[in-house]
């Protein structure tokens, strides 16, 4: 992550902080969050040699996230909540599939560009979690309302 900080901090970013090995970043910038997106993805295969897809939410958007929330639940146990953060919305056909289907006690809502997910029994052996990818596409980035709360408090912060 030292790394990635400075990378960014060289590309002409304010702010930089990253959340543990986690790969998530806060920073400031005035550009748009779809140029951000695609910026940074290439800024991380260029300097890190990873190929890894970039979703970018404003710090607003991600307060937006949290306030939300359609699974009550779900921050009851929040290391089995988990937040799927899409560039662009989900397939509709595959969210509404996703919703029809029986995952016993596990919860799924696909609201906007983000898909919440509470897996109370774990994630391991989850049903919800090996179909959520698949109905709704790649693409996608999971975390879990413990990190999706820390990254508002880390922008805040900044």
């Amino acid at each position: 992550m030292p790394e990635l900080r400075a990378a960014l901090e060289a590309a002409g970013h304010g702010g930089v902080a990253t959340l543990v090995q986690s790969g998530n970043i806060v920073l400031s910038s005035s550009k748009k969050p779809a140029t951000l997106e695609r910026e940074i993805s290439e800024l991380v295969r260029k300097e890190l040699g990873v190929e890894c897809p970039t979703v970018v939410r404003t710090r607003d958007e991600l307060a937006e996230v949290i306030e939300r929330n359609p699974i009550p639940d779900g921050p009851s146990t929040p290391k089995l909540f988990q937040i799927t953060f899409f560039s662009d919305e989900p397939d509709a056909e595959g969210a509404a599939r996703l919703a029809e289907q029986d995952f016993g006690n596990e919860r799924v809502a696909v609201v906007g560009r983000e898909a919440y997910a509470w897996h109370p029994d774990g994630i391991q052996k989850s049903k919800l979690a090996r179909e959520l990818g698949k109905a709704l596409g790649a693409g996608g980035t999971a975390r879990n309302w413990n990190t999706v709360t820390k990254l508002l408090e880390l922008a805040d912060a900044g």
